[in-house]
């Protein structure tokens, strides 16, 4: 009786975890294209800086992971993720929205043509003890660039600055009303590190050549 009561738990739990994967939004990209008004006047411009709650590169979008992207709008979205302005453009995006919009960066800037890899960039002593001891590599993957999982980030060649201000922020969780991730994981891995450290980390994986680009729009150009 026990074993058939096991095995109808763990047939309704598949049924449900196939229904949820049946009902997951698919994006477009061409959809997405023809909804970024509000991503292009930050980070579709080179070198564009936020200045409020910190002052910060705005982060490379394009070439990144559509899992990814998608799952930071519904962190800002559900307030998981404190930044005044991304929640205020997560807020008004539907589930459709947000899925175009990630499958949109995740293509955007590619030419089509896969370059060769590029030379590893080798860390000095003090940060590959760092990253030895953060265990990067483990989620975010080769040189940065390949997560083992495609809601993980790349972060290989992202701003420095924005790296050491997302790092940071795994810290401020309920500190600060406008600063602040809810992650476990990270909140853990950057427990052990003190902010000296943590930018450290963000300068050299900042140098790391990635994915990651800005690309600017026509009518910045």
């Amino acid at each position: 009786m026990k074993k058939t009561l096991h095995m109808l738990v763990v047939l309704a739990v598949a049924c449900g975890t196939a229904a949820i994967h049946a009902q997951e939004v698919q994006g477009n990209v061409q959809a997405g294209e023809q909804k970024n008004a509000m991503c292009i006047g930050c980070h579709g411009i080179v070198g564009y800086q936020s200045s409020f709650p910190e002052v910060h590169k705005v982060p490379m979008i394009s070439g990144q992971n559509a899992a990814y992207l998608a799952s930071a709008l519904q962190a800002y979205l559900k307030g998981e993720r404190k930044h005044p302005t991304m929640r205020g453009v997560a807020i008004s995006l539907t589930e459709q929205d947000i899925a175009d919009l990630s499958a949109y960066y995740a293509q955007h800037g590619k030419s089509g043509t896969e370059l060769p890899a590029a030379p590893k960039r080798q860390p000095d002593a003090r940060v590959a003890a760092l990253l030895q001891k953060g265990a990067c590599v483990s989620c975010h993957g080769d040189n940065f660039a390949k997560p083992i999982d495609p809601s993980y980030p790349k972060i290989a060649g992202q701003h420095a600055d924005y790296l050491f201000v997302a790092l940071k922020s795994y810290k401020e969780t309920g500190k600060n009303a406008y600063v602040g991730r809810s992650n476990g994981v990270m909140a853990g891995v950057v427990g052990q590190f003190s902010n000296d450290e943590l930018k450290a980390l963000a300068q050299y994986i900042g140098k790391v050549q990635g994915d990651l680009q800005v690309v600017p729009q026509p009518r910045f150009r």
